[in-house]
């Protein structure tokens, strides 16, 4: 114990405050403050913070106690700082259905019989393409030279492509992000209007003691359901002989060829429409609560503090095993029990996401106690991201402000430690999104990197649409992003430690969390201070791997 204080001690010496010298004044992130917030939130008595849980509860009570200390005003519900988050169980009674029209020759496919809609379809509509393209097996790939949609404009396209598995030199289970995420790139960064896709493999069935509940949910969402989302289908052989009747290769031809993972061409299928009738009736049978911490700092501007930027962490983790032993079945977070650790049940997330979530209440901290700047700020700890973004979800769909009326959000997610710990990442860090929907987002947070007195490393490897983990998908800024919002992720990335019960606070690099919360200060000042919201040119990711 007195060699831990001990080094402790000259942590807090050598640390005590990280400066920085931002565009609204100076500030310091004390390392001291960031440890003791730190050590309660990944402490055991909260218990792996897994939604629903009371640890998670304990987590959002003590963050809102210092807002409130602090001066930052409440943003949530009622006056307060809690948004209920609204978990829905839900049972789909579908009738959409596929109409195809080659020619002369038109058939109708009901979902279920020969075509599959996702069981949220979205809103009752009818949507019909005349231009449908197909994209061989749909797959950007960069690091094997695999360019199916490289140059292609497919703005406003109907897009299929084939094959379950890639090409041959693609590696199935290395791409299994990107070959699953297809239909969500060619919406996204394409622009398509629908997808259609291979069936998937019939999975094997798995034994269950008392079968499924007929009351059991078709699919459990945090968003509204009564909204238009575009089509992703996936379809069957006879849907697919008939698209392909009178294209210039046949179906049977690109289907021996996809499961041989050949080469495949692409094309236009000529005198092809296809229309979408989305019909779907939802039920909600069970209900579940969460909650956001929602904070405000009003800006000074007169005009300008009616708009905003974001700043969002996600406080839940996986929560803990509950079985005595780990051994006896697998640990209920999705995780890895490292060995000789087995008798530890606890999967802490002190970096996933402890780190982001100390950093929000730091920065949040400055804020309300230090010089504010023109624009207001909006702080947001989400509840639930490693449910499926179920807090950042709901609360693009049931905003606390006008969505219209923010600049940009800034999205922490795991910034304690060096990727894979090696030495040489300690001055890394990792910007995902930071081009996509605003160049000028992009150029300011460079800016605000070269004004720190120590600037950080910006890599953008992770930003790369052939990301083999499509990190840009995977944390809250996305639902952001997904409603228009310029936004960045920083991360510090990966580690050994990740989803696996020794992600400790022992662990954690204190001075480079300081550093990087300091790095979003600094971009959220000069945002705060524009005095026009940053243009919204979607030009895409540009700023990829091999970019600094």
């Amino acid at each position: 114990m007195m060699r831990r204080l001990a080094v402790r001690l000259v942590v807090v010496l050598l640390f005590a405050a990280v400066p920085l010298a931002a565009a609204g004044g100076r500030v310091s992130f004390d390392v001291a403050d960031l440890r003791e917030w730190l050590t309660y939130l990944s402490s055991d008595e909260l218990q792996g913070r897994r939604i629903y849980t009371e640890g998670q509860g304990l987590a959002a009570g003590y963050i809102l106690t210092r807002l409130k200390e602090w001066g930052v005003k409440p943003g949530g519900d009622a006056g307060g700082y809690l948004q209920t988050v609204r978990v829905l169980g839900v049972k789909v009674n579908s009738r959409s259905s596929v109409t195809v029209q080659v020619g002369d020759e038109r058939r109708t496919f009901k979902d279920g019989d020969g075509v599959n809609f996702p069981k949220n379809a979205g809103a009752k509509r009818s949507l019909t393409v005349n231009r449908v393209e197909f994209t061989g097996y749909g797959l950007e790939a960069p690091s094997v030279e695999h360019h199916d949609l490289r140059g292609k404009d497919l703005r406003g396209a109907a897009v299929v492509f084939l094959g379950s598995n890639g090409p041959k030199s693609v590696d199935a289970q290395a791409y299994r992000r990107l070959l699953t995420g297809r239909s969500r790139s060619v919406l996204d960064q394409m622009k398509g209007i629908a997808t259609l896709g291979p069936a998937p493999a019939p999975r094997p069935e798995q034994p269950s003691a008392g079968g499924r509940r007929a009351d059991a949910p078709d699919f459990t969402t945090a968003q509204r359901f009564d909204q238009e989302v575009a089509p992703a289908i996936t379809a069957a052989d006879a849907f697919y002989e008939l698209l392909f009747s009178r294209a210039p290769v046949k179906y049977e031809e690109l289907r021996r060829k996809a499961e041989n993972q050949e080469p495949l061409p692409s094309f236009r299928l000529s005198d092809v429409t296809l229309t979408f009738n989305v019909d779907a009736d939802y039920t909600v049978v069970r209900t579940q609560l969460t909650s956001n911490v929602v904070g405000l700092v009003e800006g000074t501007d007169p005009d300008l503090k009616a708009t905003y930027v974001a700043f969002g962490a996600h406080y839940d983790h996986v929560g803990y095993a509950q079985s005595e032993l780990t051994g006896e079945g697998r640990p209920s977070p999705p995780g890895k029990v490292t060995p000789g650790k087995e008798a530890d049940r606890i999967w802490n997330g002190a970096d996933d996401d402890g780190s982001g979530t100390v950093a929000l209440m730091a920065i949040a901290r400055a804020f309300a106690t230090g010089p504010r700047p023109r624009r207001s700020l909006l702080f947001v700890w989400h509840a639930g991201e490693e449910s499926g973004l179920l807090g950042s979800r709901y609360f693009a769909d049931h905003p606390a402000v006008p969505l219209d009326r923010i600049a940009a959000q800034l999205n922490i997610d795991m910034i304690g430690r060096n990727r894979g710990d090696l030495a040489t990442e300690a001055n890394t860090v990792y910007l995902v999104g930071s081009d996509r929907i605003s160049s000028e987002l992009h150029q300011l947070s460079g800016d605000a990197n070269r004004a720190l007195p120590r600037p950080l490393t910006l890599d953008y490897e992770m930003n790369d649409p052939g990301d083999l983990e499509q990190v840009y998908y995977r944390s809250d800024h996305f639902s952001y992003a997904a409603k228009g919002i310029p936004v960045i992720f920083f991360t510090t990335g990966l580690h050994a430690d990740y989803h696996a019960n020794t992600d400790e606070v022992s662990k954690i690099e204190f001075p480079k969390l300081a550093r990087v919360a300091g790095l979003v200060y600094e971009t959220g000042v000069r945002l705060a201070n524009l005095d026009h919201m940053p243009a919204r040119d979607n030009k895409g990711p540009r700023a990829g791997k091999g970019a600094k």
